[in-house]
């Protein structure tokens, strides 16, 4: 196990009608915010009302920010960044999904910031300073509502970014159940793959001996498993969609990660696929992570094979351990339809024409590798593509 330091400051609300709280959490940090969200969803289930209403209460003046799209775009934060000085806003209230939370993020980093927002997600930068953020959580996937990460989308050649900062830790957030019982079941999907993605890129690591955090990740995946098909049958189960937030705030709050070296190629590589073809991160998410593990499962057989017999129930054979992982990649790809996401790039529209031009861009044109677990050059990469298109 290696070093480690954890600390995640925000602050979880947690239950039925807390969102009728957040005047009182808003107030602590400002009277006079931007409120920050996506479509039109939380008007017309009431949420809007009910937080505007919430903020009025508690004496909260506010500007409105919608349009946040999936794969958030750099020009609504820069839009962001604009009315906040204009206004003198010192804090960003995100009502929606991961989407929303990070451009909330990238607005938060930019107003004080002299330069241009992107710098950041460039590493051309480094922030010293960020606006408070606090979050009603909409959509359980990202993990936003209680990490230090952002990404975002440049619409100017289509990159997308990720970038991590102890300053943009929410505050708060509040996670009530209920506000999913409306999602679409393809959201449900994806929301539940972008979860389990977050585990696994902290699963297979290079570092040995870290039992706790190994079962800990299990655990949380064999929640998901075990109720996303419920929540898609039973969409205002609220006790299923309760382990379901919960778990993915769990998976991405830095606790999981405590010790050990994660891996985040996939989100790498799946980002070039949902910045030029603007797919859903999830459904990009259960394309490249089957891919991802047969091409590098032979660099610790034992590990993917414990992974597949704990987690997919696997019988774990001993004499042929990679027996194990090829039918646990079958069970995992199975899941993946089983909840109606794609397993191929075909099954995405996603056609084979720019494979090495994402290759490229996920390299920095061969510049850099990514992975922890393994590192993977340009080639690597393209080679992972390639599988997914099968």
């Amino acid at each position: 196990m290696e070093n480690f330091i954890f600390h995640n400051p925000t602050k979880i609300i947690f239950g039925r009608g807390m969102e009728n709280e957040v005047g009182k959490e808003v107030v602590k940090f400002s009277r006079k915010i931007l409120l920050h969200y996506g479509g039109g969803s939380i008007k017309q289930t009431g949420l809007y009302d009910r937080v505007v209403t919430s903020l009025k209460n508690a004496g909260v003046e506010f500007w409105e920010l919608g349009g946040v799209k999936p794969n958030p775009r750099l020009s609504l934060v820069r839009e962001g960044i604009r009315i906040c000085r204009e206004q003198g806003i010192d804090f960003i209230l995100a009502v929606g999904g991961g989407s929303t939370i990070d451009s909330a993020k990238a607005i938060a980093l930019g107003v004080p910031y002299q330069g241009d927002v992107w710098d950041f997600y460039t590493w051309k930068a480094e922030p010293q300073t960020a606006l408070p953020v606090g979050t009603i959580l909409t959509i359980p996937a990202a993990g936003s509502e209680s990490s230090p990460s952002s990404v975002i989308t440049n619409e100017d050649g289509w990159y997308k970014k990720g970038f991590g900062s102890d300053l943009i830790y929410p505050k708060f957030s509040i996670l009530n159940p209920e506000l999913a019982f409306t999602l679409p079941k393809y959201q449900v999907a994806c929301g539940a793959s972008d979860i389990m993605a977050h585990l696994m890129e902290r699963y297979f690591t290079p570092t040995a001996n870290v039992e706790l955090t190994d079962r800990l990740c299990e655990a949380t995946l064999k929640t998901i498993i075990n109720n996303v098909p419920t929540v898609l049958e039973e969409p205002d189960n609220y006790d299923a969609w309760a382990e379901i937030m919960w778990a993915g705030t769990v998976a991405h709050n830095e606790l999981l990660n405590t010790g050990r070296l994660g891996d985040w190629a996939s989100h790498q590589i799946e980002h070039e696929l949902s910045g030029i073809y603007d797919v859903a991160h999830g459904a990009g998410l259960a394309v490249i992570f089957p891919a991802w593990i047969k091409y590098n499962y032979h660099h610790n057989i034992p590990l993917f094979a414990q992974y597949f017999t704990r987690v997919w129930n696997v019988d774990h054979s001993f004499s042929n351990p990679e027996q194990t992982i090829l039918e646990g990649i079958k069970r995992l790809e199975a899941f993946y339809h089983r909840i109606g996401l794609p397993t191929t790039l075909a099954e995405i529209n996603i056609p084979a024409d720019r494979l090495e031009e994402m290759a490229d861009k996920c390299t920095d044109y061969g510049r850099y590798k990514v992975g922890g677990f393994v590192k993977l050059n340009r080639d690597d990469v393209l080679k992972i593509y390639q599988l997914a298109s099968k």
